[in-house]
């Protein structure tokens, strides 16, 4: 016979178990590489001819049951982006401001930069509390707090925030229990487990974006994306069968190049008229969706669909000279230009979040929604109160959106971009190249500053989405332009930003007119 103290030691333990349980569980599926328009699901007012391309029944069946956010943005490129999220800080602030691979080398693109020397940025990305890394931040990481309490943490797919060699590599040292295939690349050497996903038949890697962790499926007919599903699926019976709440972060290498054949959707894109990389692009979202599919229909298999949150986003937008034919300026019609860029293609992003009981079924908002907002919105949605962070965060939890009390904060918030690097060569701004950058969107107006010129563009976002009408010469909208680059310097003062230096005497300037002192 039980003794009393362990009665109610049995009875305290029953009634934890109780309380994980009732906490919901979370998947974040974030795509990488993925514009606005790859998805049959529209985002614009009207359905689009890309929407009628692509073939994503997954992301509609999503959208059906949620709320499709028509406002959303990412950073320009992958390791900020991923970076924000796990931190709820702007780039400006966590200086991870360009993508991330080798230890203490930046992959900055310097050919004719005459005028300007790029800051020395944190080229190691995100590290544990304590890494003592240099060039790198360390921060309270949002999978960290969740297993702190009591979340089974999953990381499946891209990483992508630490340099190889330092610890941030790693997604176990950031609060993950599982990490599957995420290490420090930003794309894979191949999706085709044929080829091994990179790796020779000696098992050693041909390049440094070799897939890690994935042999048991080296030498069969299986892409990548399916592999990466079949594993998060095995890690969610672990927690299934242990009764404790989940956070999946299925973060697939899809949609970023290469462009392998999908055998399952080729032939299908080829019969429709598309070329051989619109096609094998067109395959890799759909490829894509599945996993999305097969993940809603584990969840309602297991019994646990009424009581899991789903949250979809993009990276960035979408790569401009991959999967279509023509230019940069009609890859991610309506928005001008794609990845890397300040314009609307390069950072606007699909975004669709389900909460079951909560969100309303169909439902669209327009409300600007930013990556740094996932920190706190999967926090406050996830049960965990009271938490300290060494970092201050930017973000906004959106949680009171998704019941459709909407919140006011949102509306006169502005969101911020930082750049300070060099994505590609480039010449004169006003051909929409991309260089050094900062940029601010607040209530619909867009302020893209350029430090490479000393040359700024105005937009008003809401009446020109494909920022065609550059406003900043306009002395109708003057005191906008002024106000924005005085709100933008004021924010990248107080995060003690980076900035470009003056190679030829002429001083680099703050978007507002000052002269940089550095």
């Amino acid at each position: 016979m039980k003794t009393p103290n362990l009665l109610l030691l049995a009875g305290a333990l029953t009634l934890t178990a109780q309380a994980q349980q009732k906490r919901p569980n979370i998947i974040l599926f974030l795509v990488d590489d993925m514009g606005w328009q790859d998805t049959s699901h529209p985002f614009y007012e009207d359905t689009t001819n890309f929407n009628r391309i692509y073939h994503t029944p997954n992301m509609e069946r999503l959208a059906k049951m949620g709320v499709t956010f028509t406002n959303a943005y990412a950073s320009a490129v992958s390791s900020p982006t991923r970076t924000s999220l796990m931190t709820g800080m702007y780039p400006s602030s966590h200086r991870v401001t360009n993508w991330t691979l080798r230890r203490d080398q930046s992959p900055d693109n310097i050919s004719g930069l005459n005028s300007i020397e790029l800051p020395s940025w944190n080229v190691n990305g995100l590290q544990p509390i304590g890494a003592g890394i240099n060039n790198s931040v360390e921060a309270t990481t949002l999978p960290s707090l969740l297993q702190q309490n009591g979340y089974f943490t999953i990381h499946c797919g891209k990483a992508h925030w630490g340099s190889k060699g330092t610890p941030g590599a790693n997604p176990l040292t950031l609060g993950f229990d599982v990490n599957i295939a995420g290490f420090e690349a930003g794309g894979p050497a191949s999706y085709l487990a044929s080829e091994n996903f990179g790796f020779d038949e000696n098992g050693m890697p041909k390049n440094d974006f070799a897939i890690p962790g994935l042999e048991q499926y080296w030498g069969q007919n299986i892409f990548l994306t399916q592999a990466l599903t079949i594993e998060a699926t095995k890690a969610l019976d672990r927690a299934v069968r242990e009764n404790r709440p989940f956070y999946l972060y299925m973060s697939h290498y899809a949609i970023h190049v290469p462009l392998n054949k999908d055998d399952r959707y080729y032939q299908k894109y080829k019969d429709a008229g598309l070329d051989d990389s619109q096609a094998r692009y067109a395959g890799l979202i759909e490829g894509m969706d599945k996993s999305l599919g097969d993940l809603m229909d584990y969840i309602e298999q297991k019994g646990v669909a009424d009581n899991t949150i789903i949250l979809f986003m993009s990276d960035n937008g979408g790569l401009s000279n991959h999967g279509r034919s023509g230019t940069p300026e009609t890859h991610n019609k309506p928005l001008a230009n794609g990845k890397g860029s300040p314009y609307e293609g390069g950072v606007r992003v699909p975004m669709i979040a389900y909460q079951p009981g909560v969100t309303r079924a169909g439902g669209r908002d327009a409300t600007p929604i930013n990556i740094v907002d996932f920190f706190p919105t999967i926090l406050e949605l996830g049960g965990v109160k009271d938490y300290k962070t060494t970092q201050k965060v930017d973000g906004i939890s959106f949680s009171t959106i998704l019941n459709g009390r909407g919140d006011k904060r949102f509306a006169k918030r502005a969101q911020v971009w930082h750049f300070p690097n060099r994505w590609i060569p480039f010449g004169d701004p006003r051909g929409k190249g991309y260089g050094t950058y900062s940029s601010i969107l607040k209530e619909g107006w867009k302020l893209i500053y350029y430090y490479d010129f000393d040359y700024a563009e105005l937009y008003n976002i809401n009446e020109d989405i494909g920022e065609q009408r550059d406003l900043a010469s306009d002395k109708k909208y003057a005191k906008k332009r002024e106000a924005l680059a005085q709100e933008l310097t004021a924010k990248l003062k107080a995060d003690n930003a980076q900035f470009p230096r003056s190679k030829n005497g002429t001083p680099c300037k703050y978007p507002n007119g000052e002269v940089i002192k550095n």
